[in-house]
C-alpha cells in the first residue's frame, strides 16, 4: 500500500492538471488484489487518464501503464529493503496453529514479489505452494477476480477445492474464491469494509485472523 501511494501521488503531482491525491480508498477500490498492470489501468481509468499500455519491459521512467507499474515495483523493492516486513501477529498465530495440525497451506498472490515478501516476513517455510503473479503468467492463468489461480494452487497442494478455505482481504480475491467453488471464503477486513467483503461472496468476515484461532482452537 505504501509503494502504491508513493508512486501514484508522485505521478499525479507531476501531471500538474489538478488531479486529487491518490488515497487509501483508491487502493481498495481499484488496486487491491489485482495484477499490477490491471491495478494501474483501473486507477487511471477512474481518473479519466489515458496512457498507452506499453510493454512489461518498459522502464519506470516511461509514462505508460507498464512503466507506472514497474515504477511501483521499484518503489516496493526500496520499501522492502529499507523497512522489511512484519507479519500481522494474528495471522502468524493462525498459520502456526494450522501448521501444528498439519493443515496444508498455500499462498495465492497477484504480486510477483510474493516469494520475497514471505522470505522477509520469515514465514516462507509454512507454504509449500506459492501461486504468485509471475508463476500465474507463465502458466497462462488469469488473475483475480478470476478463480483460476486459487483453483490451480489447490491442485498443486493436492487438496479438494470444495473442502478448502480461502482467506482474503481484497474484494477481487473474495470474488475469486466465491466463484471457484471453495468450501468457505473468509474475508479479512483490513479497511475495505465488512459489507463489501460480504457482498463479494465472503461467507464470514473477521477483522483479524486471531479471531479464528480463538473461536476454533
Amino acid at each position: 500500500m505504501r509503494a502504491w501511494d508513493v508512486m501514484f501521488n508522485d505521478y499525479l503531482a507531476s501531471r500538474n492538471d489538478g488531479q486529487a491525491p491518490y488515497t487509501e480508498a483508491d487502493y481498495f477500490a481499484f488496486v487491491d488484489g489485482k495484477p499490477r498492470y490491471d491495478g494501474v489501468s483501473a486507477f487511471l481509468q477512474s481518473r479519466g487518464i489515458e496512457l498507452p499500455f506499453g510493454s512489461p519491459s518498459d522502464p519506470g521512467e516511461l509514462e505508460t501503464v507498464c512503466g507506472l507499474g514497474n515504477r511501483k515495483n521499484d518503489t516496493f523493492s526500496r520499501v522492502l529493503t529499507d523497512e522489511g516486513v512484519q507479519p500481522y501477529p494474528g495471522s502468524l498465530r493462525l498459520i502456526e496453529s494450522l501448521a501444528e495440525r498439519d493443515f496444508p497451506m498455500a499462498i495465492v498472490s497477484s504480486s510477483k514479489n510474493a516469494p520475497a515478501v514471505l522470505e522477509a516476513a520469515d514465514v516462507a517455510a509454512f507454504f509449500p505452494v506459492v501461486m504468485h503473479g509471475g508463476l500465474a503468467e507463465l502458466r497462462g492463468l488469469p488473475g483475480k477476480p478470476a478463480p483460476d489461480t486459487f483453483v490451480a494452487a489447490a491442485a498443486d497442494l493436492g487438496v479438494d477445492v470444495g473442502r478448502s478455505v480461502v482467506l482474503e482481504d481484497a474484494i477481487s480475491g473474495v470474488r475469486a474464491g466465491a466463484t471457484g467453488g471453495f468450501g468457505l471464503v473468509i474475508g479479512v477486513d483490513r479497511g475495505v469494509g465488512a459489507a463489501a467483503l460480504t457482498d463479494a461472496g465472503a461467507g464470514m468476515v473477521v477483522s483479524d485472523l486471531a479471531e479464528l484461532v480463538e473461536e476454533h482452537s
